[in-house]
């Protein structure tokens, strides 16, 4: 089904909107990592982690989640297709992926932000745990710029079942 023109450009705008706001989210989160990591400040350490708990909770978690509605609404609804460029392809799963390690790792998230609620983290407490909050941040901006630059370049290339389906709408146009 292809979308109307006025309904195609609110989809691009909802899916815009939230794969941006995704990508913004979680820089705030890895300042905030960095600061909770490598600040000498008791109550900058405990609101860092605290405020990244929540931070991922209410922002990051359901901007994912609308992040892979809306681009599923936008390949399902528009002419590029689920499965017909490798460049979509390979955007959907990078995403399938950023989001499924995100809701695991929102387990560690809640454990330091547990920690630093009720207790004052010295520079040693939960230091493997802490750079892997950074580690993981950093990893997840790589992975929304290279997401985001896909959408913006959209490499050439497409799946056999995009050629055939190309191959079929020729053959049908032609008399």
């Amino acid at each position: 089904m292809i979308m109307t023109p006025r309904l195609r450009k609110f989809a691009l705008t909802a899916h815009v909107v939230s794969s941006v706001g995704w990508l913004g989210a979680v820089a705030g989160f890895l300042v905030l990592a960095v600061a909770g990591l490598t600040s000498q400040d008791a109550q900058m350490v405990r609101a860092a982690y605290l405020a990244m708990e929540l931070i991922t909770w209410f922002v990051i978690v359901p901007l994912s989640l609308a992040s892979l509605l809306t681009g599923l609404v936008q390949s399902l609804g528009t002419t590029w297709g689920l499965s017909r460029h490798y460049w979509v392809v390979a955007k959907l799963l990078l995403t399938v992926l950023a989001t499924a390690i995100l809701l695991v790792h929102t387990q560690p998230i809640s454990y330091v932000a547990r920690v630093a609620a009720e207790t004052t983290l010295s520079s040693a407490d939960l230091r493997g745990l802490r750079i892997q909050l950074v580690a993981d941040a950093g990893a997840a901006l790589l992975v929304l710029l290279v997401t985001t630059t896909l959408s913006v370049y959209k490499p050439r290339g497409m799946t056999p079942y995009g050629r055939r389906k190309q191959h079929e709408q020729r053959t049908v146009s032609q008399p």
